[in-house]
């Protein structure tokens, strides 16, 4: 069973506090709200049919609790955010550019990070930093688009200009997924790090080649993108990877594109 969404219900549950005259809280709902938000994630999870002790079932609620203009002040938002400790931001032109999964990198969060990184170690210590590396990325491409809309891409700083390129392979070719393939369908936390682990690299060793280019040798990211266009391609092909072919596989290929990434650089560099 799934309940969509909380936002209508918690609207209907306001209108029936109003008819029975009870005394309004925050924008008219009512003052137990709360409690009785908590009450109903409560029963989110898997559950037991009583006469057939064999059948598994759960319950699933979907809070659409993102109002109009993003305004996390809300008071369903605000008390849902603090119960469930989640929140997936639904972004509508994500949708409509068929970006799967349409979910806003920037304003969907997590307050159970701190909590899982000791998990995360056991598979790879690396996998905390390289996520946080990724959002500050797309962190920074987000703010310069709007630099963009003003004065033109050609207006911005070469590392800006490797910002915006390598947050364009992170939100195409490592978020966006294809639901419908073999490849892609399901993403094990190996092809995950992999993937996180070349574009990560690539940025950084772009970076450090434009800012150690001097006045002479300028180094610009329209050089590095025509002596690199094979190894863009492959760093965006890296979904591809079924991860049917087993770990063994994957990884070998991985980081051979790993090592070839540092090659090139220091090829470029000499």
């Amino acid at each position: 069973m799934m309940a969509d969404s909380t936002s209508r219900w918690a609207e209907a549950l306001r209108e029936i506090s109003g008819r029975l005259a009870e005394m309004p809280a925050d924008s008219g709902y009512p003052a137990y709200l709360g409690a009785r938000l908590a009450s109903f994630y409560e029963r989110a999870g898997k559950a037991q049919c009583l006469g057939s002790p064999n059948r598994v079932g759960s319950v699933s609620i979907v809070g659409a609790v993102s109002p109009p203009g993003g305004d996390f002040s809300d008071p369903v938002t605000s008390a849902t955010l603090s119960i469930v400790q989640v929140f997936w931001g639904l972004d509508k032109k994500l949708a409509q550019r068929k970006h799967f999964p349409s979910l806003n990198w920037l304003l969907s969060y997590s307050k159970y990070l701190k909590s899982l990184e000791p998990y995360y170690e056991q598979f790879d210590r690396e996998f905390t930093s390289l996520r946080t590396r990724i959002k500050e990325i797309l962190q920074v491409e987000d703010d310069l688009n709007e630099i963009v809309q003003l004065v033109g891409k050609d207006s911005l700083a070469e590392s800006d200009k490797i910002t915006l390129e390598v947050a364009r392979l992170i939100k195409d070719d490592f978020l966006q997924q294809n639901g419908f393939s073999n490849y892609d369908r399901f993403c094990p936390f190996w092809k995950t790090v992999w993937m996180m682990k070349c574009i990560v690299l690539f940025n950084n060793l772009a970076q450090k080649a434009v800012e150690r280019s001097s006045a002479d040798k300028k180094i610009t990211w329209a050089m590095i993108k025509n002596a690199m266009g094979d190894l863009m391609y492959k760093i965006s092909s890296m979904k591809f990877q079924d991860p049917a072919e087993g770990e063994e596989a994957a990884n070998k290929n991985f980081r051979s594109l790993y090592e070839a990434i540092q090659s090139a650089f220091h090829d470029f560099a000499e």
